[in-house]
């Protein structure tokens, strides 16, 4: 099986009991949501992989697509259309027409987990698929991680141990195989709603990224 064929875990991926437990629950009460494992989005022969840390209940779990339909969808794709990383609209709906360009969109944990907190042990298992989507990349240069957890999971999936890149918003690490490790805070309501991530930092970290890519 192709690192492609294994980047992306079945509809009822039967790893995480308390996840697949939730979405069970979400099926039946929301049959007309996704409520599966959330898809990478994005064209693999990007060089720029944007990696989150797991679906929205009513956001990417409902709709599909990672970061549509939540809060959390609004700064991070108005900066992706700004820094032509995307062209289109971006509607909070898959079917807005938006396109990525040069990069793509993933999650550490791809089913949305309970309070939208993900457990250590489900992010160790998700891992695998990390792995398999870095694999599945053959121009992959650099990585923005959104939040210490997805800066945690992208070093595992490197084989790296966490204590071996400390998180610093703003920071762009070089691993040892030479991608480029960006952290920034999470696009999340909290952090922009307390200004922990304002818009202006959040560009700032894009802008420098895209610099040293284009270096």
């Amino acid at each position: 099986m192709s690192d492609a064929a294994t980047a992306d875990p079945g509809r009822d991926c039967p790893l995480c009991p308390r996840l697949v437990a939730l979405r069970t629950t979400n099926r039946e009460r929301q049959p007309a949501w996704h409520n599966a494992p959330v898809p990478s989005w994005g064209p693999r022969d990007a060089p720029l992989l944007v990696l989150g840390m797991a679906p929205g209940q009513k956001g990417a779990n409902r709709t599909g697509r990672p970061f549509t339909g939540d809060h959390a969808g609004k700064l991070l794709y108005a900066t992706l259309l700004k820094f032509g990383l995307a062209e289109g609209t971006y509607l909070e709906d898959p079917a807005d027409g938006m396109q990525l360009l040069g990069c793509r969109i993933t999650n550490a944990v791809r089913c949305v987990p309970p309070a939208n907190l993900p457990e250590p042990l489900e992010t160790r298992t998700c891992n695998q698929f990390l792995r398999a989507e870095l694999a599945a990349m053959p121009n992959l240069k650099a990585v923005l991680a959104l939040g210490v957890l997805a800066h945690a999971a992208l070093l595992r999936a490197c084989g790296l141990p966490v204590s071996h890149k400390r998180f610093a918003h703003g920071a762009i690490h070089t691993l040892p195989d030479g991608l480029l490790l960006a952290d920034s805070y999470h696009v999340s309501r909290y952090n922009t709603s307390t200004r922990r991530l304002t818009t202006e930092m959040f560009e700032a970290t894009v802008a420098e990224l895209l610099k040293r890519l284009a270096a």
